[in-house]
């Protein structure tokens, strides 16, 4: 995934961090509890750091619609998983059968 910030609005970091906010620093998909600011990480490698940073999808995959409805909080697994799969036209109530 390659994040362009010219795509994205100059609010970027509080609507993520509003949204990380709202699902408790959980993944949405799967469960799983993320870092939030501010916690203390210096035990965790690079890469157990990545695998516990929630990041914010846009279901339609356009970062200029960013409606409360089309931004989900998913660990960079699931997140991942999502982008790969191709799964562009999943909506969130069909959340669950992925």
């Amino acid at each position: 995934m390659t994040f362009t910030h010219s795509l994205y609005p100059d609010n970027w970091s509080e609507l993520a961090t509003a949204i990380k906010q709202q699902a408790q620093w959980r993944c949405q998909k799967c469960g799983l509890q993320c870092i939030p600011p501010g916690e203390n990480t210096s035990d965790l490698t690079r890469s157990k750091r990545r695998v516990y940073t929630l990041q914010v999808h846009h279901w339609d995959r356009n970062p200029a619609n960013n409606h409360r409805g089309n931004l989900i909080a998913l660990c960079s697994g699931c997140h991942l998983y999502y982008h790969q799969g191709g799964k562009s036209n999943v909506s969130p109530g069909q959340l669950s059968l992925w």
